[in-house]
Formats: C-alpha cells, structure tokens, sequence
C-alpha cells in the first residue's frame, strides 16, 4: 500500500512546475485534444496558458501539492468577485493563438454554470502520468475536505466525467453537465457546507468570465 503524502502549500518558486505537472496531467484527455486538436504544440500551449491561471492563484486563491510534487490542487477563494488574470486576452492571444477561441469559449461557459454565492472553486486536480493510481489524488481532496469543512464552506468544480466518482466520494454531486460543440462533456459538481440550507444558484453577470475546469486525467 501507498504512504500518505505529506501535502504543502505552493511558493512562488513552484508555479513552474505546477503548470507544467497540469499541462502533462491534461495533455492525453479528450479536453485537450478539444482545445488544442494539433498535438504538435499542444502541451507547450496547455503549460502557457495554464501558466497565467496559477500564477493568478497564489494571488487569489491556493496551491497544494504533494511532497514527491507529482500531485496538485489549484483554487480560487471566490468569496466575492475577483478580477481575470491581468491582461487576459492579450496573454491567452499571445499563448493560445488561433486557439484561443476555444479557450475563451470554455470560459464563457463555465462562468455561466458558477454559483453566485460565496464558494471556493477547485479549478485544477491534477496528478502526473506516472504517479497515478498512487492514491495523491485521493490524498489532495482529503485535504481540500478538511479544510473546507474547518470554514464551512461552499466548493465548486468541473470536471470530466470519468472523474465524477472521486468527487462523489468527498462529497460532491452533480449539478449540470455542459457539452462542448464536437467535443466532452464538462460536469459541474457541488460539495455544500457541512452546516447550511443554501440552495444552488448560477451566475447570471459577465464578471471575471474566466474561470477553468477543475482537470484530471
């Protein structure tokens, strides 16, 4: 059996590596081919693009990750509104190029399915290639667990389909599932506080229309 991994918050010095650990963690998936369907520069522009999201989350949000650093979470505290990245479009433009279209438009629809109400939003899960089945993954949502139900708060994530049942087991259920034109299906999921009577709503503004799905192979 597996040690439990000791789990750490991400420095500055690490926001590097943990773009690069998601692009590989994404870079077979179905999503990715959707987004970047040419596999020659896809993982370059998955590690780009993915590179402005956690550098905006040691601002406005959390990084975990394993000790072995084969395993992270990426969240945003979206307990009011946050700004996007500084200077989105023309970054994701620049990373992204005739992509970006496709990127934009995962946003755009995942900004709509968000709740309004105060929440915390797993946007990333991602364990590396060869550390699957290693149970990190399991270990990283533990540890989100806990520290949700330490705040008693709201967490919200998309996700993939083949990973609903992880979720399932922390807590999470189904909400809506959202079909991208000739692509997957990205599932919205929500793991309510351990002591609160609050009722799902949606985002009905275009405030911070930038959000990504919660991503494991």
């Amino acid at each position: 059996m597996d040690s439990v991994p000791r789990i750490r918050a991400a420095r500055w010095a690490d926001k590097d590596h943990v773009a690069a650990l998601i692009a590989d963690a994404l870079d077979p998936s179905p999503l990715a081919t959707w987004l970047i369907p040419d596999p020659g520069p896809r993982r370059r522009i998955l590690t780009d693009v993915l590179g402005i999201w956690v550098e905006h989350a040691l601002f406005y949000g959390d990084i975990h990750l394993t000790d072995d650093a084969t395993a992270a979470t990426v969240g945003f505290h979206r307990y009011r509104p946050i700004p996007p990245p500084a200077n989105y479009p023309t970054r994701l433009g620049d990373t992204a190029g005739a992509h970006s279209e496709r990127f934009d438009l995962l946003d755009r629809l995942l900004a709509t399915d968000r709740p309004t109400e105060p929440h915390y939003h797993l946007a990333f899960l991602a364990v590396t290639p060869n550390a699957r089945r290693s149970g990190h993954g399991t270990s990283l949502l533990s540890h989100h667990r806990s520290r949700l139900d330490q705040v008693n708060l709201l967490s919200w994530t998309s996700t993939t389909s083949d990973a609903q049942s992880l979720h399932a087991r922390h807590g999470y259920t189904p909400e809506s599932a959202i079909q991208l034109p000739d692509g997957p299906v990205i599932c919205s999921m929500r793991r309510n506080p351990l002591h609160s009577d609050i009722q799902p709503t949606r985002s009905t503004t275009t405030e911070d229309q930038t959000s990504h799905p919660r991503l494991r192979p």
